[in-house]
């Protein structure tokens, strides 16, 4: 490992997240003046909201307002950004912080051109984590279509080193001695911007999704759905490629639980309703069951299920899903009962999608570099000590919500920086 200590920006801002949040307050900071550094983990910027096909509210790909984002970034003289990177310490106080991070090797230098060449030689498969394990892709990887920094990686545990990537690249691009570097930032204060991670639906073991491959999560909806996901942008069933002629729905799966997530994640209710239009927009004529215990449309959206009032197809039923069995024929049946009628309802359908929740992603963790968290593991900010919570590291939230306190947590991060 090399290590190297470094001063840049001196009463600068650190964004910890590179997802929506990050990139929101990063360039809001840096767009009046404030050196600000951008630290993710993955290997390219744009968080969840990469993974989405479609975001609220105007339902517009990815595409759309990442691409904007990346372009200011890069024509941003002020922001330096470092993926593949982790904060391992903080130190100091607030106005003068003291952060060490460290960089992941990444085995691919700038000289990259992303010809794929590296990719048509390598022997060995990994599972595609971007798309929830769908599919795979080659040790060596472009992240995805709209990756930036646009730069292929090589997942370390699963290259086994044996050169043909080196022997076809022209460029010189690969590096197979890289090392991981470790610095230390001098900033004023800090956002965390650390995002969410879909909760592990392996957990709920009433609903089975191990028992069979037509249960998946709704962020594998949202990959089966876009145009860069491992069908296509066609929905399929996993494991045979059915062309489903029923879905299922079931909402809160782990959320609003003791045993899971106490809280409400305030999106699951309207990312199944939009997900809803992905299946009429395919399917026209599909059977779609949905299993609730409360619909919560908040706000602004309270008129998006109105859309589905005249739809025969769509069938709403208020219960709490006990349980899902697998089928012979490879759909599924769900079980619940119904809370309106106390009637025990069966519904076998060809897709069961669960509704998971948000959990956020520093969790406990987060209390390790000094940030005060709740029961649920969402940061607490303290503009005091210029340690700033933003997007769904503070609170459960759609894109447009985390846009806006993340365009807040800018604003007390630069008041910090200028005490």
């Amino acid at each position: 490992m090399t290590d190297e200590r470094s001063a840049p920006g001196a009463g600068g801002v650190l964004v910890v997240g590179g997802g929506i949040s990050g990139l929101t307050a990063a360039l809001e900071a840096a767009e009046v003046g404030q050196d600000v550094f951008i630290v993710e983990r993955n290997p390219y910027l744009g968080g969840r909201v990469a993974q989405l096909n479609k975001y609220f509210p105007k339902l517009c790909p990815p595409s759309c307002g990442l691409e904007i984002n990346f372009k200011r970034i890069k024509n941003n003289r002020r922001i330096r950004v470092y993926p593949m990177t982790e904060v391992k310490q903080v130190s100091g106080s607030a106005g003068s912080y003291q952060v060490t991070i460290e960089t992941a090797p990444r085995f691919v230098n700038n000289n990259c051109t992303g010809c794929n060449a590296c990719v048509e030689a390598c022997p060995e498969d990994r599972s595609n984590t971007f798309n929830f394990g769908l599919d795979t892709t080659k040790a060596i990887y472009k992240p995805h279509d709209h990756a930036f920094p646009m730069k292929y990686v090589i997942d370390a545990d699963a290259c086994n080193k044996c050169g043909k990537c080196v022997e076809v690249c022209k460029y010189d691009a690969i590096e197979m001695d890289m090392a991981p570097k470790s610095m230390t930032l001098e900033v004023s204060s800090i956002v965390w911007a650390t995002g969410w991670n879909p909760y592990d639906f392996n957990k709920l073991e009433n609903l089975k999704p191990e028992s069979s491959k037509a249960i998946i999560s709704n962020m594998m909806m949202e990959r089966l759905a876009a145009p860069g996901g491992p069908t296509g942008g066609k929905i399929l069933r996993p494991g045979d490629n059915k062309e489903p002629e029923s879905f299922a729905f079931i909402q809160c799966a782990g959320s609003r639980d003791e045993n899971h997530l106490e809280y409400c994640s305030y999106i699951c209710c309207m990312a199944s309703l939009k997900q809803i239009t992905y299946v009429r927009e395919q399917y026209p004529e599909a059977k779609v069951t949905v299993f609730y215990i409360d619909l919560r449309t908040p706000g602004k959206y309270e008129n998006f299920r109105d859309r589905f009032k005249d739809d025969g197809n769509v069938h709403f039923v208020k219960g709490k899903v006990a349980d899902i069995v697998a089928n012979d024929d490879g759909g599924v049946t769900v079980i619940a009962e119904n809370a309106v009628t106390g009637d025990k309802v069966r519904e076998t359908v060809d897709l069961a999608v669960l509704a998971t929740g948000m959990e956020p992603a520093a969790k406990s963790a987060g209390a390790v570099h000094g940030l005060t968290m709740d029961d649920n593991g969402f940061i607490i900010s303290d503009a005091g000590r210029g340690m700033i919570a933003a997007g769904c590291a503070k609170k459960a939230a759609d894109v447009v919500t985390s846009a806006q306190n993340s365009t807040a947590a800018a604003l007390q991060a630069i008041q910090a920086s200028r005490r």
